[in-house]
């Protein structure tokens, strides 16, 4: 049936669509910190069976088979999309209160409700207790304060936390732990840079950097998006012909379909 032909153009059109959608963030924030690229996965619809009538089954001594029936699909949808926690490069800022992750791992960030977010994104401020803090002013786990009167901030790769004072003294006030999961993938995205714990990413696993394949800490770094803008245009320009594709497709279903219209008036 024709009409079936435009509802598989039409799902076609709307998945493309969605995948242009999908792109296009990802384009738009190639340089956001720490973000981390989607990409939209698709299913093809479920299947009609329909019965077979072959030109040759009319020819003599051929013999059709009643019960033969051929498979016809109806369209695509939309399965999920998935984020590539893939690392980005690290650009130098020279901040102290900026610090990147090299390797698996989020930072921990306690949200006013009490619950816990994730993020990629280390470009911390000092709030005005002493907490460090991100932009939105959540605060980074373990909580840790600075004294006012510390002349300079020093995080080592491991996570180990230390103030400096006026004296050249060094003291220790804490370490900074991350969180990693069975499959990152299953975080939902809020925006905001952050991402909330699911039934599919599993319960955060909590570690040291450097231990346990987490990742190492580098201060006065920043992670780039792992957006690539060359893979994107190429993805992009391939989902905007698959689209015009499908569109033509629907123009020459309406085509066939006038034909027969007009024969039948004949």
């Amino acid at each position: 049936m024709p009409y079936r032909a435009l509802l598989a153009a039409a799902s076609g059109m709307n998945a493309q669509q969605t995948n242009i959608e999908v792109i296009s963030n990802n384009i738009a924030n190639v340089n956001t910190t720490g973000f981390k690229k989607s990409r939209a996965e698709f299913q093809d619809l479920i299947y009609q069976e329909v019965a077979a009538h072959p030109l040759n089954s009319y020819l003599p001594g051929v013999i059709e088979t009643p019960t033969q029936t051929i498979q016809i699909g109806t369209g695509v949808r939309l399965a999920s999309t998935d984020k590539n926690h893939l690392q980005g490069d690290l650009h130098e800022t020279g901040n102290q209160f900026d610090v990147a992750i090299h390797g698996e791992g989020f930072f921990q960030l306690r949200r006013p409700d009490g619950t816990f977010a994730y993020t990629r994104d280390g470009s911390f401020k000092l709030s005005a207790d002493g907490s460090i803090v991100t932009s939105n002013g959540f605060v980074l786990e373990p909580g840790l304060l600075i004294d006012e009167e510390a002349m300079g901030l020093q995080i080592s790769r491991e996570g180990v936390v230390s103030l400096v004072y006026e004296n050249a003294d060094v003291v220790e006030v804490g370490e900074i732990e991350l969180a990693k999961f069975v499959n990152p993938s299953g975080l939902r995205a809020v925006g905001d840079n952050m991402f909330l714990e699911t039934d599919s990413s599993g319960v955060p696993m909590l570690g040291m950097p450097g231990e346990e394949n987490f990742g190492q800490l580098h201060q006065g770094f920043l992670e780039s998006s792992n957006v690539d803008i060359v893979d994107e245009m190429v993805s992009m320009i391939t989902a905007q012909r698959s689209y015009e594709i499908n569109s033509k497709t629907v123009k020459t279903v309406e085509d066939m379909m006038s034909i027969a219209n007009n024969l039948k008036r004949t």
